[in-house]
């Protein structure tokens, strides 16, 4: 698992065609805004869907 720190406003990108931001801070919990294209499922860990929660296989983090 890569693991990176980021403050308001700042970026993460995945590929070329993510981005992450973190758009809020409040009281121990943040808000993050994902853009992606449209065929891009983003699923929040409670409702993914049970079986494919089983089959998603661990990928490493590349390291840079």
């Amino acid at each position: 698992m890569l693991v990176l720190s980021r403050k308001l406003g700042e970026k993460i990108f995945i590929g070329d065609q993510i981005c992450i931001t973190v758009v809020d801070i409040d009281r121990g919990k943040i808000r993050l805004g994902i853009e992606a294209p449209r065929d891009v499922a983003i699923f929040r860990q409670e409702l993914l869907p049970a079986k494919a929660e089983e089959e998603a296989p661990a990928v490493p983090a590349k390291r840079v």
